[in-house]
């Protein structure tokens, strides 16, 4: 959990980037055409009515001292009239827009998440789950205020703002172009210090992802954390890159400041001298007091507008950034992909596997081979056990029928069909899987069980519980079945949270049954009767069993003995003690010392 340094490369991408990310949000608007053009209706009301406001205001201050009353009462009149349009449309505009950006965001969040659901474990090497969960919550929300109000309100300032410079014109051409003198004053350091601050957003949200998954993964694991006494280091870890992250906020914080200093400076500046003319050209008589004030009414609408730009342009720079680091997340290439013309297995599936002359290196270990040359043919409704010393490829190869990896050389066949040809969910749905670390949700006992058959019903869950011996300690729990386990299955104990995976399993009555260290966690008597509804379980299907414990897999069909990658010996229990090999010294480092039971 150690703060890892910011990546110079990235640093660099970070200065050439710019708000035309943007674009990359176009997919998910397109269809929301008409909310869109609602919106825009509505925008240009407002800015419009917004724009007629000081011609209302001239009118009045032109005619206060006529001797009609009548005619001013209409000025008025007309002002309370056009104050009732810019509510309205204001009003419409807000409600239209902030639906859009709560549409488009829940649109991106279903998007990235459907996405990263859905990779391989070798993404999950190089990305933190924290990580990815502050993409789709911190960026998505950075990009929902964009939509929902920035945008907005960049484009209703940039028409007040032209529309503003027209009208200003027609006013008093003079004055105008003493204003339009201040505009390049006002563009250098928008320019100059949005390029800094453009990097300095996109630092500030890499931090906060960096926090989000030194928490996620802290939090996770807090029992192993407060074990080893560890809170100290964690918490310092944490501290450090929040810090980061503050640090980075802080200077983006300080590079918009002083840009909207000095563009707020430069503008209300340049009105109080252009007014300062104008007031002297009331006096020549040259131009009308309600002329001047229109004007100036004018001018504040447009320097109002440039100042609100310039914070936007910030906004807009954050959302570019975050638009960024969801495209990365929609376009990552995964390593294990669907084919483009899928095959289907035949019906019924029987279960038959095999493995020619597979070989396989991990993406983070490509120097060290996991599987080496494996040839292995297994007949549907065979058991095979297979046994080994840690890392001798036992799991890797689970991991390989389920399709997690795909093997560098060789190919895996399922009833004499490349798996690599079926659809990754066709292929998982003629799989059950016990994991060595059971997954509980954070659910109730008998939505955890049900997990592996969505939409059976109470008694078939409970028939699964019963053949995995779990149905009395569910039954003993507050509520039963409809007890809340806890996030990870914490108010379990280890060999209940692996009997509800078996249930799991069960209930799932797949044809293959993967059984990776499934019966570790139980003591002997659960571990009895779990192997009995195992033994029952297998009959009629395969079943792959991966274990350290020899008394688990001693009545298998057979039994593979793997070491370093490579199948070194198979047979029965009996054949491979005669041989005298890998299985032979295992076996009386575990039975003779008593490790495990005959």
């Amino acid at each position: 959990m150690a703060r890892r340094p910011v990546d110079p490369a990235a640093a660099d991408r970070d200065k050439s980037r710019n708000v035309g990310a943007l674009r990359e949000l176009w997919p998910y608007l397109a269809p929301y055409r008409r909310l869109m053009a609602g919106a825009i209706l509505a925008l240009v009301l407002t800015a419009c009515v917004s724009l007629i406001l000081p011609m209302a205001v001239r009118r009045v201050i032109d005619n206060f001292g006529a001797g009609e009353t009548q005619i001013l009462d209409i000025y008025f009149g007309a002002a309370i009239g056009i104050a009732a349009l810019l509510a309205l449309g204001t009003g419409l505009r807000y409600a239209l827009v902030t639906r859009l950006g709560e549409r488009v965001v829940a649109d991106i969040r279903k998007a990235v998440f459907g996405r990263v659901i859905s990779m391989s474990p070798t993404f999950y090497e190089s990305h933190m789950t924290g990580e990815v969960l502050s993409r789709i919550t911190t960026d998505t929300t950075l990009i929902q205020s964009v939509i929902g109000s920035s945008v907005s309100i960049a484009l209703r300032n940039m028409l007040i703002f032209a529309g503003g410079m027209v009208l200003m014109l027609f006013t008093s051409a003079k004055l105008t172009g003493l204003v339009l003198l201040i505009v390049p004053l006002v563009i250098v350091p928008i320019l100059v210090l949005g390029r800094r601050l453009r990097a300095l957003s996109r630092e500030n949200q890499d931090w906060i992802a960096q926090s989000s998954g030194n928490a996620s993964e802290a939090l996770l694991s807090v029992q192993t954390v407060q074990a080893f006494t560890h809170e100290a280091p964690t918490r310092t870890a944490f501290d450090t890159v929040t810090e980061q992250s503050f640090d980075a906020a802080r200077r983006r914080i300080s590079t918009r400041a002083l840009m909207t200093v000095i563009v707020i400076f430069l503008i209300f500046t340049g009105v109080v001298g252009v007014l300062w003319i104008g007031a002297h050209d009331v006096r020549a008589g040259t131009m009308s007091s309600g002329a001047l004030v229109q004007f100036v009414i004018y001018a504040v609408m447009v320097a109002g507008a440039v100042g609100a730009l310039s914070e936007i342009w910030g906004e807009l720079q954050r959302a570019a950034g975050a638009t960024e680091r969801l495209v990365e997340l929609l376009r990552a290439q995964d390593s294990v992909t669907d084919p483009v013309a899928p095959v289907s297995l035949p019906a019924p599936v029987r279960g038959g596997l095999r493995f020619e002359n597979v070989s396989f290196r991990y993406p983070s270990r490509p120097t060290q081979s996991a599987l080496e040359d494996i040839d292995l043919t297994i007949q549907p409704g065979e058991t095979v056990a297979f046994v080994g010393p840690s890392g001798a490829g036992k799991s890797t190869i689970i991991q390989m029928i389920l399709r997690f990896y795909d093997p560098a050389a060789g190919r895996i066949t399922l009833d004499d069909t490349d798996i690599s040809e079926i659809t990754r969910h066709d292929l998982r749905q003629s799989l059950a899987l016990v994991p060595q670390d059971p997954v509980i949700f954070a659910a109730s006992a008998r939505e955890n069980i049900r997990f592996g058959k969505p939409g059976a019903s109470d008694e078939a869950v409970e028939a699964a519980a019963k053949a995995a011996a779990a149905h009395d300690f569910i039954v003993a729990l507050p509520q039963g079945y409809d007890s809340p386990v806890g996030e990870r299955g914490v108010m379990l104990s280890g060999g209940q949270k692996q009997r509800i995976a078996i249930a799991r399993a069960i209930l799932r009555d797949a044809p293959v049954l993967l059984l990776d260290e499934a019966t570790s966690a139980l003591d002997a008597e659960s571990e009895r009767l779990v192997q009995q509804a195992v033994d029952e379980l297998s009959k009629g299907r395969t079943t792959l069993i991966v274990a350290h414990r020899l008394a688990t897999v001693k009545k298998a069909d057979r039994i593979v003995v793997m070491e370093e990658g490579r199948i070194v010996a198979q047979g029965s229990h009996d054949q491979l003690v005669t041989q005298d090999g890998l299985y032979a010294r295992l076996a009386r480092l575990q039975f003779t010392d008593g490790i495990a039971a005959e």
